[in-house]
């Protein structure tokens, strides 16, 4: 099957009150640990570039990289996806080089500016049966090249919705609703902890995402910034040499009761992240000896697909949607 659209994609998601996975690839591994994940149970994915892998990986070796995955598991429906495109050359040159979708993010800018940018991406995109994600609000954190102070932060205004989209005619929209972007979503000063002495994030606020989906009846509603950040990992890293104090991040169950409302794309980059470091350091750690990256990018590659399958039974609800 060749690469799709997410058009279908989220008509399903939406429909059947699930969300797909949009999985940032940085390397050949994260490329097979989730392909494989998703191959295996059977579910719909997304695969997403970031300015930043493209920059590291280079545009032709991930395409190929993805050709391949394709290869691997023809039955798979597999979207190509630019992550945070920041202006219309870069998104121009990923709808020229084949990505089935692409994400422009003009937040950072007045709701005008936003708009008209926006536009003139979904109007190149469209005319070459590319979709078009873009961002009303913005999210705190960094990713990449995205950096946000908390100060900066804004929720997205339900308000300004239907304007949006129609000024626009964009495909999906990402909304800011408290998630943010990194292993340090939340300050331990803004967290209760529970029993087992975990930090516990403040609610998401499911209030302007169900007067959004009020305003826009079955249009595909997008998360950035939503990783879980698995303590199970944070735990190995730190066991192993690591040092990552205080990372806290999104309960799942706050992202699966999501992806049951108008959430239809739930972006993965950091819990990815953590899964390879924590796989490759504990391999180092217990085989000092070892210096062949086949022998400890082996684990890195497993820990990502184990997190990827986590995700897509216990998160994301996509088991058996493809």
């Amino acid at each position: 099957m060749p690469l799709v659209t997410t058009v279908e994609m989220f008509k399903k998601a939406y429909a059947g009150r699930y969300a797909v996975g949009a999985f940032n690839i940085n390397n050949m591994e994260i490329v097979q640990a989730v392909t494989e994940a998703a191959g295996e149970l059977n579910s719909p994915v997304i695969l997403q570039a970031s300015a930043g892998a493209r920059k590291y990986a280079k545009p032709t070796y991930l395409k190929h990289l993805v050709e391949a995955a394709l290869e691997e598991y023809p039955h798979l429906p597999v979207a190509l996806h630019l992550d945070h495109g920041a202006d219309f050359e870069t998104c121009k040159d990923c709808i020229d080089g084949g990505f089935t979708s692409v994400m422009i993010d003009g937040s950072q800018y007045s709701f005008d500016k936003n708009a008209e940018l926006a536009k003139r991406v979904a109007d190149y995109a469209h005319e070459r049966g590319v979709v078009v994600e873009a961002e009303l609000g913005q999210l705190a954190g960094i990713e990449d090249d995205v950096k946000v102070d908390a100060q900066q932060a804004s929720y997205t205004r339900p308000e300004e919705v239907e304007e949006f989209v129609t000024r626009t005619g964009v495909d999906s929209l990402a909304i800011a609703i408290g998630t943010s972007h990194g292993a340090y979503k939340f300050r331990p000063e803004q967290c209760t902890k529970n029993e087992q002495g975990v930090y516990v994030p403040p609610e998401l606020r499911f209030d302007i995402l169900e007067e959004v989906s009020k305003r826009l009846p079955d249009f595909p509603i997008v998360l950035h910034g939503a990783s879980s950040v698995l303590p199970e990992y944070v735990k190995i890293i730190n066991e192993n040499g690591g040092k990552l104090d205080k990372a806290i991040g999104i309960p799942e169950e706050q992202l699966r009761h999501a992806a049951s409302l108008a959430v239809c794309k739930i972006n993965i980059d950091s819990d990815l992240r953590l899964a390879l470091t924590a796989g490759v350091r504990r391999h180092l750690a217990q085989h000092p000896d070892h210096f062949d990256p086949r022998q400890y990018l082996k684990d890195g590659r497993q820990y990502v697909k184990d997190a990827v399958i986590h995700k897509i039974r216990n998160v994301l609800g996509s088991e058996n949607k493809a």
